[in-house]
């Protein structure tokens, strides 16, 4: 075994190109996810926070999506607390609740209701920042900017999922865990803990760990775990039939993916890290499949997602105990491989970013050995 490496929390103070300290700051220039595009309703306003931001997402009665800074610059009102109306000259705005600032899709404002008509107030001047919004695959993606005052426009689209099949998702959970997105993503990737988290006997137990070595490659802005038959201690694949196959992908800033094939049939398992705030990061579940038996299996399935989330998130609060005294981490091949691939596609992102460069993926195919 190799011997112990420190994690970046314990190497030198990084160079003006370096990302964050783990644990610290947020990849930008970058894609997150907001929603559900089910969940944004024609007229609707929906208020979001994304790295300490709030995020109005609305959608127009022609359907088309839309995000501004949630705060009314007159008196800092949420503009989601108002209203979409549409007025003669002006098309659809949204109005804030306080004083009837009206303020169009792209944040300029189009009205100030208070003035009269000698007063020659150029209420175009006026701005309230809009970030750019996909809605791709029925999910709705906000772009955050490095310099938000000034931002550039998307350099790349959002992330194209394989195995969204059999209509709208089949199933969607969320949870708020008391965690920085660093922590939450090395969490998420990380081999070795299930047989103590998640112990059901649906799943894997502590006594049926051995060996696994799997052949992993690098992809966009990521890596995947190439794909493979699951192991033979994770029962829940069993219930698929067949001899399935799985993919597992994990992409900056924070999407992880398991694409599962049986046959002709689909399972698509994507899990959604958007970081609201510095000590705290949603996780959200989807599932799409067109997969005969995920309608009969869906109630336990369910079940088995909120518990792993359950488990998982209490697990968070457990290390945030230790995390409140800064040590250093101690990461060792080859179960921690994966969360030092992240910090070193986060140091590259930032490098590239601040060089005006293409990204250069530094992973290399390999395969990692580690018992679980």
């Amino acid at each position: 075994m190799n011997a112990p490496v420190p994690s970046p929390q314990a190497e030198a103070a990084p160079s003006k190109t370096a990302v964050s300290p783990f644990g610290k700051g947020f990849v930008t220039d970058a894609w997150y996810f907001v929603a559900l595009g089910r969940d944004v309703a024609p007229a609707s306003l929906k208020r979001y926070e994304i790295m300490g931001e709030p995020v109005l997402v609305g959608r127009t009665r022609a359907g088309q999506v839309y995000a501004m800074r949630d705060i009314c610059p007159h008196r800092a009102a949420p503009l989601s607390a108002g209203k979409l109306v549409e007025k003669p000259g002006e098309g659809e705005t949204v109005e804030c609740p306080y004083h009837g600032w009206r303020f169009r899709t792209d944040g300029v404002c189009a009205a100030i209701p208070s003035l009269v008509e000698d007063q020659a107030f150029e209420a175009n001047r006026i701005r309230v920042r809009s970030y750019p919004v996909r809605e791709s695959q029925g999910i709705v993606f906000v772009w955050m900017a490095s310099d938000a005052r000034n931002p550039m426009e998307p350099d790349h689209e959002p992330p194209v999922f394989p195995g969204v099949v059999g209509g709208e998702a089949k199933l969607v959970e969320a949870m708020d865990f008391d965690s920085h997105i660093d922590h939450a993503v090395v969490g998420l990737m990380d081999p070795a803990h299930g047989p103590y988290v998640h112990q059901q006997w649906w799943w894997r137990s502590e006594h049926s760990m051995h060996e696994k070595a799997k052949a992993f490659a690098p992809t966009e802005f990521g890596w995947a775990m190439v794909r493979h038959a699951p192991s033979s201690n994770s029962r829940l694949y069993k219930i698929l039939g067949g001899a399935p196959a799985t993919e597992i992908t994990f992409r900056l800033p924070g999407f992880r993916w398991e694409h599962i094939q049986v046959g002709e049939k689909q399972v698509l398992a994507l899990t959604c890290l958007t970081p609201i705030t510095d000590t705290k990061t949603r996780i959200t579940q989807i599932f799409w499949s067109d997969h005969w038996v995920f309608d009969l299996a869906k109630p336990f399935l369910r079940m088995g997602v909120v518990a792993f989330l359950k488990q998982d998130g209490g697990m968070v609060n457990l290390q945030n105990e230790g995390l409140r005294y800064d040590p250093a981490l101690i990461w060792i091949d080859d179960a921690d491989r994966q969360a030092k691939w992240y910090q070193q596609l986060k140091r590259e992102w930032a490098k590239s970013r601040a060089e005006d460069r293409a990204f250069v993926n530094p992973i290399q195919p390999t395969t990692l050995r580690w018992k679980s």
